[in-house]
């Protein structure tokens, strides 16, 4: 029995990242008590919704009454199961990518460092107000403020590159706002309500069946709107082109708070608005599901032809974010299925929020770590890097063995539960879906870890680019060397592009160098087989001398990779003992009826 307490906490979950803003900004003079004021903020936001904890798992949902906010709508916060599993997922990263925050951009020596660390709490407060939010209205107020957070992280480079990514980011998302609102108001105008509850708002059912266009309407309004942030196809483009922004932000982007809401506001959609059974009644779960099967294995075609490492892991989180949807898809259209398909398949995709946001931080804080030491950021010349930066690498081979779903690794535990929901529920088509991405993401991960571990740069194979439609290579898309042995530039670029070189240099249509094709590769060639064996002379291969103290970076960045892939692999082995599989077991109990 759910019992509603009034509290303040969910309120001050939002307000203490809210406040930090001010003293972030106050202290931009005295680095050291601007982060100190940043870590401070995400251990308190975590204890805050950490305490709720153990309230809600015995069934007790925190609210935060603020008065009426339109007539007939409460502006209230609402800590139920599936607002804690978001905020404490969002919240316990935060910490994790804090302390990494730090040593990137100390280490890179970015620019504008106290707006960073101020829009960063900006953007997880707001997150945070998503996941606690009591209706489809307060959803949508913190799902656009979340919006605006972000666009400072996403053009913080300051070049043409950036803003034209921000612009294009901005442009998708509040298109996305404004279908959020639309189907928010004809959900109203059916009802006169907006609240969420578990198994579906009341009265929803009715209404839908009485006017059931109107019904597919407002779902395909929510979900297209929620969909832009989740990355379904084909209102995904915004985020690789968002990979311009400083490796921390795309772990924001693709882990911790602005694609898990738009899932999130899919799981919202699907459990707590109109419930999984009638959204399978309307015939949208089964629309919704193939959208997602469609998503996961396309995009990771095109992971594939990606030798950028950034792009190729954003389009890995384009389809790693429709198992989730998948997941909540098939759930609806399983009701009524013999056994728990529904279940399953619900327990799976919600599961696979925290387990893509551990694999997926960790793959892109050794990145960043690559940028940072060696400032490579091209797959092809990451040949031997392993050697250099074994700690690194070793958790870049952990997470991307869960995201291709091999056991050990969270990925492995939900999509277990994914394949036997739709195996149960007679999807046959969507189990295959499912495994020729398992496939496919070994294809686009693997490659990376051979070139990193068995490779060495001298060997003349050109691998892990794909150009092909169908496979195979055209060219050595590897190189970025010159004949000269030196950069393509006098200036090493950062992850968004240098601002001297950005607007200068020649760019393929992703807004990269185009240093991937023509005489580039035949000087390359020539490069290759001139060098001696250590590479001395050639500054793109100083990676391959560790530190005389045997350090491969600083700890600062160290430090939260292994805690990511350490995450990730509790995850896979004990996924009980991290709460989060518990939490989301009472999720599906609540929308469903069924324990599983």
């Amino acid at each position: 029995m759910t019992e509603i307490t009034p509290s303040l906490r969910p309120l001050a979950a939002v307000l203490v990242s809210a406040i930090a803003i001010v003293p972030i900004l106050l202290s931009g003079r005295r680095p050291n008590l601007r982060e100190s004021w940043t870590v401070l903020a995400a251990l308190s936001t975590f204890g805050i919704i950490a305490s709720m904890v153990p309230g809600v798992l015995s069934g007790t949902v925190y609210a935060s009454r603020l008065g009426t906010f339109l007539p007939g709508v409460e502006f209230t916060l609402m800590a139920d199961p599936l607002g804690l599993l978001f905020a404490l997922l969002a919240s316990l990263l935060w910490i994790v990518t804090s302390f990494y925050s730090m040593g990137y951009m100390r280490g890179l020596d970015e620019h504008a460092q106290t707006r960073y660390f101020a829009a960063f709490a900006a953007s997880v407060a707001s997150a945070v107000g998503v996941a606690f939010a009591a209706n489809l209205f307060v959803l949508f107020v913190f799902y656009e403020l979340l919006t605006v957070a972000t666009y400072p992280l996403v053009t913080h480079d300051e070049t043409d590159e950036a803003r034209a990514a921000g612009r294009k980011y901005l442009t998708y998302t509040f298109g996305g706002g404004v279908a959020v609102f639309a189907g928010a108001v004809l959900v109203f105008w059916m009802v006169g309500d907006v609240s969420f509850a578990a198994g579906g708002i009341d009265g929803l059912a009715a209404a839908a069946n009485a006017d059931p266009m109107i019904a597919r309407l407002a779902f395909a309004l929510l979900a297209g709107g929620f969909g832009v942030k989740a990355a379904l196809m084909p209102l995904h483009s915004w985020l690789p082109d968002a990979m311009v922004a400083p490796t921390p932000v795309s772990g924001l982007l693709h882990a911790v708070a602005v694609v898990k809401s738009g899932v999130f506001g899919i799981a919202r959609l699907v459990l707590d608005i109109y419930g999984p059974g009638l959204v399978g009644e309307l015939g949208m779960g089964t629309i919704l599901a193939a959208v997602a099967a469609f998503t996961l294995v396309v995009a990771s075609v095109i992971a594939l032809r990606q030798d950028n490492l950034k792009r190729r892991l954003a389009f890995s989180t384009v389809s790693q974010l429709s198992y989730i949807v998948l997941g909540l898809a098939v759930g609806a259209v399983a009701v009524g299925s013999p056994g728990n398909a529904s279940a399953y398949a619900l327990v799976g995709g919600l599961l696979h929020i925290p387990a893509h946001a551990f694999m997926k931080l960790t793959l892109f804080f050794c990145a960043g770590a690559l940028h940072v030491e060696t400032h490579t950021d091209d797959i092809s010349n990451m040949a031997g890097i392993g050697r250099r930066m074994p700690v690194t690498m070793g958790a870049f081979a952990v997470a991307a063995a869960g995201m291709a779903g091999i056991p050990l690794v969270a990925g492995f535990v939900s999509k277990y539960f994914l394949l036997i929901g739709s195996v149960s529920a007679g999807g046959t088509i969507y189990a295959v879906a499912l495994l020729v991405s398992g496939v496919l993401n070994i294809a686009y991960f693997w490659p990376v870890v051979y070139t990193a571990f068995f490779e060495s740069p001298t060997e003349r194979d050109p691998k892990p680019l794909v150009e092909g439609p169908l496979g195979g290579r055209f060219g050595n898309a590897a190189a970025t060397l010159r004949s000269d042995g030196g950069d393509s530039s006098s200036e090493v670029r950062s992850d968004g592009g240098d601002p001297e070189d950005g607007s200068e240099a020649e760019q393929d249509d992703h807004g990269f160098a185009a240093d991937h094709e023509g005489q580039g590769i035949q000087d390359t060639m020539e490069t290759v087989g001139q060098l001696d064996e250590d590479h001395g002379e050639d500054d793109r291969l100083d990676w391959q001398h560790r530190r005389w103290t045997g350090e491969e970076s600083t700890w600062l960045m160290l430090g939260p990779i292994c805690f990511a892939a350490a995450g990730s692999v509790v995850l896979g082995i004990v996924p009980d003992l991290a709460v989060f599989l518990r939490i989301v077991r009472l999720i599906v109990a609540g929308a469903t009826g069924v324990s599983v």
